[in-house]
């Protein structure tokens, strides 16, 4: 038969695509010796109804249909499982020139470990048959043909599932040595971190399909999902509990609408996310996890806390609006447990939950797991943005990115402007502004304008800062502007204030407080 080494595989000629192996697509070579042969074909019928009967045994659905219209539909070849040609391996007992060949040695080993025909086959009764085997595309056939026909041969139940997930390639193909375009995974973890890596893996590409990895795609999923959405959540809700109420996680009160829309949202969500990860769904999982979240920004936004905190008369409604955003974290936390095993304990740490008790799935079944008067802790940044550009250091080819960089030269120094008093300063009237509306200037390429909220007030700045911004990346954001500046018009369009930014030759980046305020506020 044609035999693939890489592979450990025999082929006939018409299984051959263009004459390579059909796994790998690597050589072939013709190789003739004595073997003894497993008569799969005598099982292909009974393999074939087993599987329509039970729809969910091989998947996706697309390695169902593979193994289906590629291989047993069109006859399944008997099995060549010893070779003659070496002597390691495992003796044939009965034939001792030959040794059993890979695949019956190998898959066998999922029984034979845990007992099976052993003096103590307790485990074997415990753990088989096994709930799923989960393996790479390029073995299913393997798992879902040979083994499963092995166990019908001796009269031992299947597994229940078995699930080949994808290959994680590069843009322009699969990541190969040869190449020299391996993604080294320690380079990666250490630039990043442990956590947005697992989220990045497990959240962009659906589980068993090929994924396509970039360092740039890498970036935006997350400074979009984990600082923009969670890690600004986070930020939000306890400066807020921070400045409204000492720090002290104040006591619900009466419910409106929308607070039972939040809750009920966070009360659904670990049955959805239970049956998505028993589907093995975990980019859908996460989905709903952070539309969660998506949701409780925009709580903030439609309840706005800092106009509340105004009226004293309505300090109970703010006090209520607080809770439920700790709460909605502590349910995201709890949630996101397998995926971010690092992260939940920085959000729970923050929120002064200390009750292992309250950090598990059953304390989901009640939206007021947390205890009024629980003291917060504001913490660091937990996800902080990351920029993007030209030059940032590659994460591929870990040789490269191991070797020292060259000095760069060092930049002119920014020559000082003349000295300025106290009283000069005091006539700049400097505030937090967000926004909450952006669009490109028509025909002009360097400007964007932006809708700005200034407390209670809206107004229109146009900025020169298009070629480093996105008009989606900016609503949201808080900025700083010099509010006291004479009004102006670019290209016909008005600008009422100027936006800060720091730059340089190469970049620029606007100025964001550290963490949220009001917008309104002054920066003195």
């Amino acid at each position: 038969g044609w035999y693939c080494t890489p592979c450990e595989s025999f082929w006939t000629e018409h299984q051959l695509v263009d004459g390579k192996c059909p796994d790998c697509g690597r050589d072939v070579e013709l190789t003739k010796e004595e073997s003894y042969f497993f008569k799969l074909s005598k099982y292909a019928d009974r393999l074939i109804k087993y599987i329509e009967d039970n729809p969910d045994f091989i998947q996706p659905q697309s390695r169902q249909n593979e193994m289906l219209n590629n291989f047993l539909r069109p006859g399944l070849e008997d099995l060549c499982v010893s070779r003659t040609s070496f002597d390691w391996g495992i003796p044939v007992t009965f034939d001792e020139k030959h040794v059993v060949y890979v695949w019956i040695d190998a898959l066998s080993n999922y029984i034979s470990a845990l007992g099976y025909l052993t003096e103590d086959d307790s485990n074997f009764k415990k753990y088989w048959p096994a709930d799923v085997h989960l393996v790479g595309k390029e073995i299913v056939r393997f798992h879902t043909i040979i083994w499963p026909i092995m166990l019908m041969a001796l009269d031992l139940p299947l597994p229940k599932q078995v699930f080949g997930h994808g290959w994680l390639i590069l843009e322009g193909g699969k990541m190969s040595k040869s190449k020299g375009n391996v993604v080294d995974p320690v380079v990666l973890v250490d630039k990043y971190g442990v956590d947005p890596i697992r989220y990045f893996l497990l959240r962009e590409v659906p589980f068993g399909s090929d994924g396509i990895y970039s360092e740039e795609a890498l970036v935006n999923r997350l400074n979009s999902d984990l600082a923009n959405d969670l890690g600004n959540l986070l930020s939000r809700t306890i400066t807020m509990i921070e400045k409204y109420f000492g720090g002290f996680i104040p006591e619900p009160k009466a419910k409106e609408a929308i607070d039972s829309e939040l809750e009920n949202m966070a009360l659904e969500l670990p049955a959805k996310v239970d049956d998505l990860m028993n589907k093995l769904l975990f980019s859908n999982a996460l989905a709903e996890i952070f539309k969660l979240v998506s949701r409780a920004n925009k709580y903030i936004d439609e309840t706005m806390p800092w106009a509340l905190a105004k009226d004293e008369s309505k300090k109970d409604r703010l006090g209520t609006v607080l809770y439920n955003l700790a709460e909605a974290l502590r349910y995201v936390s709890v949630l996101i447990i397998p995926f971010m095993p690092n992260t939940p304990n920085k959000i729970f740490s923050q929120l002064g939950i200390r009750e292992e008790e309250l950090k598990t799935l059953e304390s989901l079944k009640d939206f007021r797991g947390i205890k009024p008067g629980t003291k917060v802790e504001k913490g660091g940044i937990i996800f902080p943005r990351v920029e993007f550009g030209k030059e940032e250091e590659s994460t591929t080819n870990a040789k490269e990115t191991a070797k020292a960089k060259p000095e760069s030269k060092a930049k002119d120094e920014v020559k000082a402007k003349p000295e300025i008093t106290i009283d000069d300063f005091a006539k700049l009237d400097l505030r937090v502004a967000k926004v909450i509306g952006c669009e490109k200037v028509k025909g002009a390429d360097k400007l964007l304008k932006l809708e700005l909220e200034v407390g209670e007030e809206k107004r229109q700045v146009v900025s020169g800062i298009a070629e480093y911004y996105k008009p989606e990346d900016l609503i949201g954001k808080s900025v700083v502007i010099v509010y006291n500046l004479k009004p102006v018009k670019l290209r016909g369009v008005e600008s009422k204030g100027m936006i800060l930014a720091a730059s340089n030759d190469e970049e620029l980046t606007i100025v964001s407080p550290l963490t949220e305020i009001a917008s309104g506020s002054t920066v003195n």
